[in-house]
């Protein structure tokens, strides 16, 4: 059986936790900050964990982690 491989941009923008959740950063800091508050730029700047929903395709993106 040959090994799967691993989805290059997955492995750059998820790294996976001591208990095996998908830490992420949270989108929407990259441009047009202007008009976005202080408070939410903020938050923004905080990262997240993966949520249910997108766990198993992100499971089968990064196989071997």
């Amino acid at each position: 059986m040959p090994k799967i491989k691993t989805h290059s941009s997955t492995k750059k923008r998820v790294s996976v936790t001591g208990t095996g959740k998908y830490k992420k950063n949270v989108a929407n800091r990259a441009h047009k900050l202007t008009c976005k508050s202080s408070k939410r730029k903020r938050s923004l700047k905080q990262s997240a964990y993966v949520d249910n929903a997108n766990k198993a395709a992100v499971k089968k993106l990064l196989p071997y982690q």
